[in-house]
């Protein structure tokens, strides 16, 4: 058994005087990948949080690498330990390259002592190269998709030759193929014996990747086990505390209104990513959008609700073609976006949750008190609604959105969308870096959308989602319709795997 290169001893951590871990003990051994489970507001984030800096205990003591702390006071304190994190919320400079981000505070010089783009552009391109993964170490990160903002992020900790990585649901916003990619890197880190710390809510994922598990529930750590000992069923009733109901897998009773069309998408293309696609959206139906990363499937979804400019195309919601030219447009036509990262385009984080709430209804005029006064009294009644139907966790509606879990936040952004009663909801990732308990309640709103003659556009990496909960898939490859497959005719997680990797299209 190798020894322990982290123990963190009897931590305990209060914000405002609200406990957030409690009394906890975790270690991590030498050349080990230790998985740290937990539901949203868990304490997970928190605690590793300490370990890199960011936050100080009230209690406790930390050992790494053989010395003694009883905190770090900074980042680079955590960093001249060995420590390094890849943080859930992005900590990257838009405005600045890649290869600028990766090498932030630790920029290479040439001989005369300036700054040497160049090099640190080769560099970047080595750590891409390990990552296999296709990214222009010159582009802006403010010009990057969700997914590759995430890799930029895992290959500037990498980049920093920690001896302790720390991955915060690393692939959230990843697709299977670049999520495997990383696991391959991971196992090469291992053999190098460097120790990782993986934060996940994918089970799947943890149980090929990890060693052993930590579970906290509360605040407090529940068990610590290797991993060949528990099943994925045993983990997330630790998780949760009790039996856990499945990601609802059950067969679907179809809901579709053939006869109905909400949305009619005729040969659109994009400036950017949508190169000529169509296809129909019919009433009570739930499509899926299924593609790798810079597929296509986000661009499509912004140019529906006027992000993404239209070159050529058509759109049609029931029957009648709209111009969709700014979101406000597409909010008046009763469409609605819940967008990739829910952070930077679904939030004001230091707005409250019922400030949050009411943007979308202030801008559509359906808060308005005699056509001039915002109507505060009934905007309340209708968060109040929405944080007890959709179970956000929050002491008041006036809570900061910014101290919310994960999870909570994902619901505020699916609440105020909500609100605007649209017929056709497009959702882009709104499972991703959520609890098991939050995803399956996530996806049985998406269901309940369909009974009630609402049309859903559904963008998850996740497989089994698309599985569980759409009437059809749309395969993109390269901002174009690859195949389309109905609900009964997909042949399983792996094959349509296959099929997104461009794997025996004809069969």
């Amino acid at each position: 058994m190798s020894s322990a290169i982290i123990s963190m001893e009897g931590i305990t951590k209060s914000f405002n005087n609200i406990p957030v871990l409690n009394d906890v003990d975790f270690e991590l051994r030498e050349g080990e990948i230790h998985a740290l489970l937990g539901e949203n507001g868990a304490g997970k984030s928190t605690l590793m949080k300490i370990l890199r800096g960011v936050y100080q205990p009230d209690h406790g003591k930390m050992i790494v690498q053989g010395k003694s702390y009883d905190r770090f006071n900074s980042p680079n304190e955590a960093r001249a330990a060995g420590i390094s994190m890849v943080f859930q919320e992005f900590s990257l400079v838009p405005t600045l390259t890649v290869a600028q981000n990766i090498f932030l505070t630790r920029e290479i010089k040439n001989r005369f002592g300036l700054l040497d783009d160049k090099e640190c552009e080769r560099r970047a391109k080595v750590f891409f190269d390990e990552l296999e993964v296709d990214i222009d170490p010159q582009a802006v990160v403010s010009q990057l998709s969700t997914g590759y903002r995430q890799l930029t992020e895992i290959t500037a900790a990498l980049s920093q030759e920690a001896r302790i990585l720390i991955f915060d649901e690393p692939t959230a916003s990843l697709t299977q193929t670049e999520s495997l990619s990383l696991f391959r890197l991971m196992r090469r880190l291992k053999e190098k014996g460097i120790s990782m710390i993986y934060i996940s809510h994918r089970m799947e994922e943890i149980f090929k990747i990890a060693d052993r598990i930590t579970v906290l529930r509360d605040g407090r750590r529940i068990i610590t086990d290797e991993i060949s000992n528990l099943t994925i069923q045993k983990v997330i009733e630790h998780i949760l505390g009790r039996k856990a109901e499945a990601i609802d897998s059950r067969e679907l009773v179809s809901t579709v209104q053939q006869d109905q069309v909400l949305l009619d998408v005729k040969n659109l293309k994009c400036n950017r990513g949508v190169n000529d696609i169509s296809f129909r959206l019919h009433r009570g139906e739930v499509i899926g959008l299924a593609g790798l990363m810079g597929s296509g499937r986000t661009e499509l979804m912004q140019a529906i609700f006027g992000i993404n400019p239209i070159k050529e195309g058509d759109i049609l919601v029931k029957g009648k073609s709209i111009k969709v030219k700014t979101p406000e447009e597409s909010m008046k036509s009763d469409i609605a976006l819940i967008p990739e990262d829910r952070r930077v385009q679904g939030l004001i984080l230091d707005h409250s949750i019922r400030d949050n709430f009411i943007l979308p209804m202030i801008q559509l005029k359906r808060l308005a008190n005699r056509n001039i006064f915002v109507d505060y009294r009934r905007g309340n009644d209708l968060a109040e609604h929405y944080v007890k139907t959709l179970k956000i966790r929050s002491d008041s509606i006036e809570k900061m959105v910014r101290f919310l879990s994960g999870g909570n936040q994902q619901k505020v952004v699916i609440a105020k969308w909500l609100s605007t009663e649209p017929e056709i909801l497009l959702m882009d990732e709104p499972t991703a870096g959520v609890d098991i308990g939050t995803k399956s309640e996530i996806l049985n709103i998406v269901r309940d959308l369909a009974k009630q003659g609402k049309g859903v556009i559904f963008i998850s990496s996740e497989l089994q989602e698309l599985i569980a909960v759409c009437d059809r898939v749309i395969v993109i490859k390269n901002g174009q319709v690859d195949q389309v497959l109905n609900r009964y005719d997909i042949p399983g997680e792996e094959r349509l795997h296959q099929i997104l990797q461009g794997a025996g299209n004809s069969g």
